[in-house]
């Protein structure tokens, strides 16, 4: 089959078979004589399988791994397990950050009535606000980063 029907089968854009061949997740297939690409059962298995690590938010490097494994058929999937816990564990993380933005996103919905002025818009100035305290806090730390901490009240130097 062609790219085309590869990505029609897998439901994927032909783009992103192209990316994946360029970042060595797909193997590089044999062309015809007017240079199309040629793909078979395997590649549409090896996609589907790209695709479904992808849908469970897998990096590309831990792809890689995964199908390295698979392609070498080791005796001892310890080392499967072991990315899938550090996965488990980024999105575990990534569950909290969407947490705190869930809960910030309903505190800047609720400081607004939405029955004034856009100029009195709640949401708006607290995304003003939110900016400059982002900023403070940014130079506060870049002062940190050069060396210098606060101790008891006084700066010292690192």
């Amino acid at each position: 089959m062609k790219i085309g029907e590869l990505a029609k089968a897998t439901q994927c854009q032909v783009e992103t078979i192209r990316y994946y061949e360029r970042k060595g997740l797909l193997p590089e297939t044999n062309r015809t004589e007017r240079n199309y690409r040629v793909y078979g059962p395997g590649d549409v298995d090896r996609l589907s399988f790209i695709r479904h690590c992808r849908r469970l938010d897998m990096t590309l490097g831990e792809i890689s791994v995964l199908l390295q494994l698979k392609d070498a058929s080791p005796e001892d999937c310890s080392s499967i397990n072991n990315l899938v816990d550090d996965h488990i564990k980024h999105v575990a993380v990534r569950i909290q950050e969407l947490k705190s933005l869930h809960k910030q996103l309903i505190n800047l919905r609720n400081s607004c009535a939405g029955s004034g002025s856009v100029n009195e818009c709640g949401v708006l100035s607290g995304l003003s606000r939110a900016l400059v305290e982002e900023s403070n806090r940014s130079i506060l730390n870049d002062r940190l980063v050069q060396g210098t901490h606060q101790v008891s009240g006084r700066h010292k130097a690192a």
